[in-house]
C-alpha cells in the first residue's frame, strides 16, 4: 500500500536520548559504574558494526575451543584413572577417542553447512525431528553449558592450586568464585572483547603444551615400541583370565569416562551468527582447528601419561605430575629454567581452563536466546544489551555456575560426569537428526549413504557412551544432571503453554481489526502542529496497534485530537542480528507497518504521521523520539498500551514487557503526559 506522505515525516535514524537525563543521583550514578566495567554503548548505526563484532576462525579458535581443548586436562585422566592395571590399553583409548574427535567434528561441519545460520542441537532437533525434540536438546545444552562453565573454573582451580602447598587448599573455592564474577564481567562487555582479552593465556596454554608432549615423546622415545608391544600381550592374558567381555567392559568404561575430552566440539554449530562472514567457511576452518588441537593434546597427553611411567597423585592433577617428572628430569634436570617451565606449564594450564567457561558465555545463552524466539523460555532471554551481548543470559549462566559451583564445591569429578550426560543428549539427538534427513532424501539425493554413514557411526558412539555414562554415575551425579534438565524441560513446556494461550487470546483481537479497511481514499491534509496530537507508540502492525488508534480518536477522546503520530522501535534483538543486511530489512519492515497506520488514519480522516528509530531496546530511543516530536507539536500527549489481564499473576511481569510503565517515569519527569491504554487478556 502506497501514500505520499508530508515532508514533517522523518523516518531516518537517530541517536538515543543520553540515559542520564531525567535520572536520580543515584541511577546516574549505577550508569558510570556499569559504563566503567562493561564499557560505553555501541553505535547501531555504524556500518562496520557487525564486523567489527564477528569473529576471525583464530578468534573462534581461541574463545569456542578452550572448551574443547582444556577438557584435555581432565577427560584423558578420568579415562587413565579407570584402566588401573590394564594400562596396555591405553593406546587402544587413544586411538578411539582421537577417532571420535574426528568423527563428531566432521559430523558438526555437515551441521554447519545445513543450518549457516547457527543454532546447533537445538536448531537441528527442532527442524528435523520436530519441536519437542528440539527442547530436549536445548535444555540438555542448557544445562550444559551452565555446567561447563563450573567445571572449566573448577578444574583451573585444581590445577593452579596443584602448585601450592596442601594447606593452601581452603582458598581455592574463593579465588574460582572470583573467577566467575570476572567472567560475567568481560562477556558483558562483549564476545569479542573477552576473547581477545583472554587470547595470550590460549596461546601460551598452546606453546606450553607442545614443549611438554614434545619433551615427554623425545625423551621415552624407545618406549614407543613396547607400548606397542604391550597391547597384545595384555590382551592375550587378561583375556584368558577375566574373559572378552570383561575386558569389552573395560576398554568401553574408559573410553566412555573421558567423554569430558569430546565436550566443546558442538560449540561453533551453536555460535555461527557471531563469527565473520562467509559463516560457514569460518565455521568449518575453525571446526578443523579445534578437531587437530584436541586430537593432539588429548591423545598426545594420554599417551605421555604411559610412556612416561605417571600415575594419580593426591593433591595434584596428572598433568602436574607430568609437567614435574618430564621438566624434572633429562635435559631439563637441575636447570634454572625447569621450575619456571612447571609453574608455566600449569598456570596457562589453569588460565586456559579458566577461560575455557567462554564457550559457555558464548554460546550457552545463545541457545537460550533462539529458544526464548521460539517461546520456550521469556521473551526477554533474547534481548541484546547496549555492548550487543545478551546480557540476561550471561547473568543467568553466571549465577547458576556460581551455585554449582558451591553445591559441588568444586569437586571437578562430580561435575565431569554431570556435565558429560548432557552433551551426549544433544549429541545424540543431532546425529539421530541428520540421519534421519539424509535417509528420507536419499530418493532425490544419489550420494545420501556417503553422507548418512558417519552420522549413523557419530549416533551409535555418542549413544553408547551415553548410555554407559549414565548406567556407571547415575548415582554419582548423573541422577542431579537428569533430574535439572527435566526441570528445565518442564519450565519450557510451562512457558510455551503460557505464551501460546495469550497469543490465542490476542488473535481474536487481531482477527477483528486487522483485517478492516477503510473504503474512503486517504485524506491530504496538512497537520497542524498548534493542534492537540496523539503520539501513538505501536509495534509492528497489529490489532493491538489499531486498537490503540480507535481507543483514542472513537472512545475515550471523540474529536479531542486532531493528529496522529506513530511512533515504532526496530528493536535489534538476536533473531536479527545476523549483519547489516538483517538490521536494514528491520528497518524496512517497520517503516513499512508505520506507513500503513499513517495510511490507515488518512482514511479516517486523521492527518497522520510517524518517527521511528532503531535499537537494542525500546525505552531509550523511543523517550528520545517522543521529547523531539512534543517540541514540534506542543499539545501532545503520548500513549502506550499494556496488556491488563483477568487475574492479575506475579510472572506475567516477567513474562511480558514493561516498556510503556518504564517509558512512562521516564517521559514524566521531562514534563511530557504519557497514558497508558489497556488492553484486555480475558481468561
Amino acid at each position: 500500500m502506497s501514500t505520499n506522505l508530508p515532508e514533517n515525516i522523518n523516518p531516518t535514524l537517530h541517536p538515543d536520548l543520553d540515559e542520564n537525563e531525567g535520572l536520580s543521583w543515584n541511577a546516574r550514578l549505577w550508569n558510570r559504574l556499569r559504563h566503567a566495567l562493561i564499557g560505553n554503548a555501541k553505535d547501531l548505526h555504524d556500518s562496520g558494526l557487525f564486523h567489527k563484532v564477528a569473529l576471525i576462525p583464530v578468534l573462534a579458535w581461541v574463545g569456542m575451543g578452550a572448551d574443547g581443548l582444556s577438557s584435555s586436562a581432565y577427560g584423558p585422566e578420568e579415562s587413565f584413572k579407570v584402566l588401573q592395571q590394564h594400562v596396555y590399553l591405553v593406546p587402544l583409548v587413544v586411538l578411539a577417542s582421537m577417532l571420535t574427535i574426528f568423527i563428531i567434528s566432521i559430523a558438526y561441519s555437515r551441521v554447519i553447512e545445513h543450518f549457516p545460520n547457527g543454532g546447533g542441537g537445538y536448531v537441528v532437533a527442532s527442524h528435523l525431528l520436530g519441536p519437542y525434540a528440539g527442547l530436549v536438546s536445548g535444555s540438555a545444552l542448557t544445562v550444559d553449558y551452565i555446567l561447563t562453565i563450573t567445571v572449566s573454573v573448577a578444574a583451573g582451580g585444581d590445577a593452579l592450586f596443584s602448585l601450592f602447598p596442601a594447606q593452601w587448599q581452603f582458598l581455592k573455592l574463593g579465588m574460582e568464585f572470583l573467577s566467575l564474577i570476572f567472567l560475567i564481567i568481560m562477556n558483558l562487555r562483549g564476545v569479542r572483547e573477552s576473547v581477545l582479552a583472554v587470547a595470550p593465556i590460549f596461546l601460551a596454554f598452546v606453546i606450553t603444551h607442545l614443549i611438554l608432549l614434545a619433551a615427554a615423546f623425545g625423551m621415552h622415545w624407545g618406549q614407543l615400541p613396547g607400548v606397542a608391544n604391550a597391547v597384545p600381550v595384555g590382551l592375550h592374558n587378561d583375556l584368558g583370565a577375566i574373559g572378552a567381555f570383561a575386558v569389552m567392559g573395560l576398554l568401553l568404561r574408559a573410553y566412555s569416562m573421558g567423554a569430558g575430552t569430546y565436550t566443546g566440539i558442538e560449540a561453533v554449530s551453536n555460535g555461527l551468527a557471531i563469527l565473520r562472514a562467509p559463516q560457514v567457511q569460518t565455521g568449518k576452518i575453525t571446526m578443523r582447528y579445534m578437531a587437530v588441537s584436541l586430537a593432539i593434546a588429548a591423545g598426545g597427553l594420554f599417551l605421555a601419561y604411559l610412556i612416561a611411567g605417571v600415575f594419580p597423585v593426591e593433591g595434584q592433577t596428572m598433568n602436574a605430575v607430568l609437567a614435574g617428572k618430564v621438566f624434572g628430569e633429562g635435559i631439563f634436570a637441575g636447570a634454572f629454567y625447569s621450575k619456571g617451565l612447571i609453574w608455566l606449564t600449569l598456570a596457562s594450564e589453569a588460565g586456559l581452563l579458566v577461560i575455557a567457561a567462554q564457550t559457555g558465555f558464548i554460546d550457552g545463552p545463545r541457545v537460550m536466546s533462539n529458544m526464548s524466539l521460539d517461546g520456550w523460555f521469556p521473551k526477554r532471554f533474547s534481548g541484546l544489551s547496549e555492548r550487543f551481548t545478551m546480557h540476561n543470559g550471561v547473568l543467568l549462566f553466571g549465577v547458576a555456575s556460581i551455585a554449582a559451583l558451591l553445591y559441588t564445591k568444586g569437586n571437578v569429578e562430580t561435575l565431569v560426569v554431570m556435565y558429560s550426560i548432557n552433551v551426549f543428549i544433544t549429541f545424540s539427538l543431532t546425529e539421530l537428526s541428520m540421519s534421519r534427513h539424509y535417509w528420507l532424501e536419499r530418493h532425490e539425493n544419489p550420494g545420501w549413504f556417503g553422507k548418512i554413514y558417519i552420522h549413523l557411526i557419530g549416533l551409535t558412539l555418542c549413544s553408547s557412551i551415553l548410555v554407559v555414562m549414565i548406567y556407571q554415575k547415575f548415582m554419582a551425579g548423573g541422577w542431579l544432571t537428569v533430574v535439572a534438565t527435566s526441570l528445565v524441560i518442564g519450565f519450557c513446556l510451562l512457558v510455551k503453554h503460557y505464551y501460546n494461550g495469550v497469543k490465542g487470546r490476542l488473535k481474536r483481537l487481531d482477527d477483528q481489526l486487522s483485517i478492516l479497511v477503510m473504503d474512503q481514499e486517504p485524506t491530504p491534509a496538512e497537520q497542524d502542529p498548534s493542534q492537540p496530537t496523539a503520539v501513538i507508540l505501536v509495534d509492528g502492525y497489529n490489532g493491538v496497534g489499531l486498537h490503540s488508534l480507535f481507543s483514542i480518536f472513537q472512545v475515550f477522546f471523540p474529536g479531542h485530537f486532531k493528529n496522529a503520530v506513530f511512533v515504532s522501535i526496530g528493536v535489534v534483538d538476536s533473531g536479527n542480528f545476523k549483519g547489516s543486511d538483517a538490521i536494514d530489512h528491520l528497518e524496512q519492515n517497520v517503516r513499512e507497518s508505520l506507513e500503513r497506520y499513517v495510511d490507515f488514519a488518512r482514511r479516517m480522516d486523521i492527518p497522520a504521521s510517524y518517527e521511528m528509530a532503531m535499537g537494542t531496546e525500546v525505552v531509550a530511543p523511543a523517550a528520545r523520539l517522543c521529547s523531539q516530536i512534543v517540541k514540534r507539536y506542543p499539545v501532545s500527549v503520548v500513549f502506550g498500551s499494556k496488556f491488563v489481564f483477568q487475574k492479575e499473576r506475579w510472572y506475567q511481569r516477567w513474562m511480558h514487557s514493561q516498556n510503556a510503565n518504564n517509558l512512562q517515569g521516564r517521559l514524566q519527569w521531562e514534563g511530557i503526559p504519557m497514558a497508558i491504554l489497556p488492553v484486555r487478556v480475558f481468561e
